[in-house]
């Protein structure tokens, strides 16, 4: 890859001080990794988790990339971007039929050159009967797991937390969806922080959910917690009360959030605050993981960015 030529400018990086009453009275301060603004397209994490699954590519000559998500995947859309602008080729797996209208985020992915294969959700959810349509049609592409789940993944997004000149913060939160981000953030912290995730599916507090079973296997260390009631009635679900917190915190902050990610992980910091869950004198860094594009699923003037 043409290190000399990045697809993304992590000179754009920047933190973020959340000024907020409830801080003040929890005794804590809060500082937002602006990661999002790093591409308009490949923003926060995606570009991380992408990294090394696009470096092998190029060096070990695949045709391309073939991966897997939804009709507004912000996974997706990083890879068909990504592909396209190294002259690569790329394949998305869809899951759900082929809509008669289709999203603006599908719309996008075929004007980046992604060729998009629709599938029915139990295909979907079988992961043999997945790799089975990439060997026998497209055994000379790449394949990556949605939301860019490797350990290559890991590798890259344990990059994201020495952007945040990380030692000065006690706790340091980040939305979950399959666990990638976490596990590279919580092996690039020191043993002293607390890595707090918060997932944004509805999933069950076990030791043997997904996300904790690949957690144990790709963390170097065990300073980490999942709370799993932030979800807001599981994955994409977005109730009146997280739209109404998404544009209160833009008009405090003037800062945009997701409606699957970060608004959901905002939200949490300040319901945590409230309930004086961090030790006075805590310092918290909160990952703007960025996917603002998904938005595009709410109706229009849903949001007030």
């Amino acid at each position: 890859m043409n290190q000399s030529n990045p697809l993304v400018d992590l000179s754009k990086s920047r933190l973020q001080s959340l000024s907020d009453p409830q801080f003040e009275r929890s005794g804590i301060k809060v500082e937002l990794l602006r990661i999002d603004e790093i591409n308009p397209v490949i923003s926060g994490n995606k570009w991380f988790k992408l990294k090394y699954a696009l470096e092998k590519i190029v060096n070990e000559h695949y045709t391309g990339l073939i991966t897997q998500g939804g009709a507004f995947s912000n996974h997706l859309m990083a890879s068909a971007y990504a592909c396209k602008n190294l002259g690569l080729k790329s394949v998305g797996i869809i899951r759900g039929e082929a809509p008669k209208t289709i999203s603006p985020t599908l719309r996008d992915l075929q004007n980046y050159g992604m060729e998009l294969i629709f599938v029915n959700r139990e295909v979907y959810k079988d992961k043999s009967a997945l790799l089975s349509i990439v060997e026998e049609n497209y055994n000379s592409y790449y394949w990556v797991e949605e939301g860019g789940r490797s350990e290559a993944g890991v590798l890259g997004a344990s990059e994201i937390l020495p952007l945040a000149s990380p030692h000065q913060f006690s706790h340091i939160l980040c939305a979950v969806g399959t666990g990638t981000m976490m596990a590279g953030i919580v092996n690039s912290s020191s043993a002293e922080q607390k890595i707090i995730g918060i997932p944004v599916l509805k999933i069950k507090d076990t030791d043997e959910n997904e996300i904790t079973q690949f957690l144990r296997a790709q963390c170097n260390k065990n300073n980490y917690e999942l709370l799993y009631d932030f979800h807001f009635g599981g994955y994409a679900k977005t109730p009146p009360e997280l739209i109404a917190f998404m544009n209160d915190f833009y008009k405090e902050q003037v800062v945009p959030t997701d409606q699957v990610y970060t608004a959901k992980l905002l939200r949490a910091v300040y319901q945590l605050a409230k309930d004086c869950w961090f030790p006075i004198g805590s310092r918290l860094l909160v990952i703007h993981s960025g996917g603002l594009q998904g938005n595009r699923s709410l109706p229009p003037g849903t949001l007030l960015f």
